[in-house]
């Protein structure tokens, strides 16, 4: 029987979309080729519903590709509709809310994949000389590519030699021929650190990739949880049921069994092939291609009119900001906690490109400690930067918590009137960090080292429990009685109607 639902079965993660008028259904004859990723470029910034393209003017007939599986919605209370259905959640959940869930499955006990016979994702088998990866509408998504990238919105499933750890770990590959596809597997990340076993035995890597895979699969593949940790028994905790996966075609791996679309194979302990450029998370295409690990396809499997899901990368936000960015805060929020420290809340502006994280802070709990500003900054760097999940973000914010960290107004307000330039800046040069932040130095890369900092907007009386003044906003400066008579005659004064007022 096939497992249902918008978080483990990635068609009815569309077919929710659809019916709640946050996908579109296009039909009107769309290329691959560059169109599709403008068409997904300007839902991104318009918050407008997914589009689904069904009328590919490339790849077999039947072929779709879903562009936006986690943009922002432009709907008023509904921001995170797309992000909370791949948790099953309701559409207008808040950013806090994600993040209890999240974490409240990271604290509980894993729930372990149900193995089963079959499933959706094997009603088209292809082996042999069937194999060929060009039958797919795969995209070219940026005119600065350098190739078509079949994978953007999908996972790596890889398994150590000695069986004890299978990770799904997020990383994108472009193709390389009928049979190949080429991409990253970094040192850091929990692919590479596999892929490496493997080849330090002179053995290819047995590997699989899982596009169109259950919504909350393909998050927890994006989360920075710790080095053995097995993604599948996280998904099973959050959603509440474990995920069904089936045994592969060609080498014993298991993926989950309601997927869009399978390859399998392994990665070459040896064999590179240049890969890129792309359009990166951080909003930047670079000229230079780089050599990375050739990925080799045996076998492809794949639901009927299989849907690709496409994650168009460049400035924010998009799936690399609201997945990523959103599993990240998760992370970090549960880390802060755990370290005894008084953080109430933890934030990957999506604006910023998964680049800065902002921390606010219970100031009256703060008080308590008896800290300076220079030494909870480097609390919090110790805590951060030493971890997974500190190592992707080079840059964290202080801010008390009369500060709401998910809105970026705030953010920008308190950096401006609290930070101080010269004392409230505090730089690490020697945490590690992801070598892709693009103000890094070339020394700085090949070291994997740099770049990093802490920069405190706690005014020196928050270190104390208190803040001088009032916030001067429609919030804070009028009685409850006036406020609600004003929101009530907002149209009748003959303005447009318009969402509540946050701040």
């Amino acid at each position: 029987m096939t497992q249902r639902g918008s978080a483990l079965n990635f068609r009815d993660f569309v077919e929710e979309l659809l019916a709640t008028g946050d996908a579109v259904d296009i039909g009107v004859p769309v290329s691959p080729t560059l169109e599709a990723g403008a068409v997904t470029r300007r839902v991104y910034d318009t918050g407008s519903p997914a589009p689904l393209f069904g009328n590919l003017t490339e790849g077999e007939p039947g072929f779709r590709i879903l562009g936006a599986p986690a943009g922002l919605s432009a709907r008023p209370g509904e921001t995170y509709g797309r992000l909370a259905a791949h948790f099953g959640l309701p559409r207008g959940t808040t950013a806090r809310d994600l993040l209890e869930k999240l974490i409240s499955a990271m604290n509980g006990a894993p729930v372990p994949p149900r193995v089963v016979a079959t499933g959706p994702c094997k009603e088209n088998v292809l082996t042999g000389d069937d194999v060929d990866l060009e039958r797919f509408p795969v995209p070219l998504l940026h005119e600065q590519d350098g190739g078509r990238y079949f994978g953007t919105y999908g996972f790596h499933v890889v398994r150590t030699p000695d069986g004890s750890w299978t990770s799904w770990s997020v990383s994108r590959t472009m193709l390389h021929g009928r049979t190949t596809l080429v991409g990253p597997a970094m040192p850091q990340q929990h692919l590479g650190m596999i892929h490496r076993m493997w080849s330090e035995r002179g053995e290819r890597t047995p590997w699989a990739m899982v596009l169109g895979a259950p919504p909350a699969a393909l998050a927890a593949a994006g989360m920075p949880l710790p080095a053995g940790v097995d993604e599948d028994g996280y998904v099973g905790a959050l959603t509440g049921s474990p995920v069904d996966v089936v045994r592969t075609e060609t080498n014993g791996l298991y993926v989950p069994a309601t997927s869009e679309i399978v390859l399998e194979g392994y990665i070459s302990p040896d064999e590179t092939a240049p890969e890129g450029p792309m359009g990166e998370y951080h909003g930047y295409a670079f000229a230079e291609s780089k050599r990375q690990p050739v990925f080799h396809v045996e076998a492809v499997t794949h639901r009927d009119r299989p849907v690709l899901p496409i994650c168009v990368a460049g400035v924010p936000p998009e799936e690399n900001h609201t997945i990523w960015g959103t599993m990240i805060s998760a992370v970090s929020l549960d880390l802060l906690r755990s370290s005894g420290l008084p953080v109430s809340m933890a934030w990957c502006s999506y604006e910023a490109a998964t680049c800065w994280i902002v921390v606010s802070f219970d100031i009256r709990r703060l008080a308590g400690l008896r800290t300076t500003e220079k030494e909870l900054a480097d609390t919090v760097a110790e805590v951060l930067f030493g971890s997974h999940t500190g190592w992707l973000v080079p840059k964290v914010i202080l801010v008390a918590d009369d500060i709401d960290v998910t809105d970026i107004d705030q953010v920008v307000w308190a950096m401006a009137t609290r930070h101080h330039p010269v004392t409230g800046h505090h730089v690490y040069p020697e945490a590690p960090g992801i070598p892709m932040v693009p103000y890094l130095t070339e020394d700085e890369v090949r070291a994997g080292r740099g770049g990093k900092s802490v920069v405190s907007c706690l005014l020196p009386e928050q270190f104390e429990g208190v803040t001088r003044g009032v916030t001067a906003s429609f919030r804070n400066s009028y009685p409850e009685d006036v406020r609600r008579r004003v929101v009530e005659n907002w149209t009748g004064y003959g303005f447009p109607e318009t969402g509540a007022p946050t701040r």
